[in-house]
């Protein structure tokens, strides 16, 4: 295992700690977050700003592992494999966990998986025939859109919120709409893929 593979499973470990973190019944346990309130309106509970923290150190290893592994020519299949599985198990878990906190709208994550499910199926098929399908710009951008959206929610939208300004949401609901229009994008790029006989 080389040093991009480590810090991708740096990035699984992280992502098992915000979904404990996030999911765990801790009052079960008689443990409690400090809350405090801000500018006389906003309940802060710790437990989502100390997930957001781990949150952008585990965003941040997706870059850092991607260009160790370029830049030191250490990309290995098992580390595409595992690059993928944690990118998506790591957003798809906050979304969910946001969603049943009541944070963010369920159609979100549905939107988000949805798209990901269509779009790892014309991958895999398209594997299974000896072609490989790059990724598009538009899944970039709506993946920095998705990242820095559930960091600002996990911190309660914070400056922004004080004047009211919904940025999480924009980004959220950008992010979703952009899910959708990529996997339209990815779809027709591989119909031919998609529609071809064996």
């Amino acid at each position: 295992m080389n040093v991009a593979n480590r810090v991708t499973m740096v990035r699984m470990v992280l992502t098992i700690l915000i979904i404990i973190l996030l999911l765990f019944p801790f009052y079960q346990v008689g443990i409690s977050f400090p809350q405090y309130i801000i500018n006389d309106q906003l309940l802060i509970n710790t437990k989502y700003v100390i997930a957001g923290i781990i949150f952008i150190i585990a965003a941040l290893t997706d870059f850092i592992d991607g260009y160790i592994a370029r830049h030191y020519n250490m990309v290995t299949d098992f580390g595409k494999l595992m690059d993928a599985i944690a990118d998506k198990v790591l957003v798809n878990a906050v979304l969910i966990a946001l969603a049943a906190d009541g944070f963010i709208s369920p159609i979100i994550p549905i939107i988000v998986i949805m798209r990901d499910s269509v779009v790892n199926s014309i991958k895999m098929l398209a594997a299974s025939k000896g072609k490989v399908i790059a990724a598009i710009n538009l899944g970039k951008i709506k993946t920095i859109c998705m990242m820095v959206g559930l960091s600002l929610t996990l911190f309660y939208n914070l400056p922004f919120e004080l004047w009211n300004i919904k940025v999480s949401d924009f980004l959220l609901i950008t992010a979703a709409i952009l899910s959708l229009i990529s996997g339209i994008q990815y779809f027709v790029m591989n119909k031919q893929i998609i529609m071809e006989k064996e």
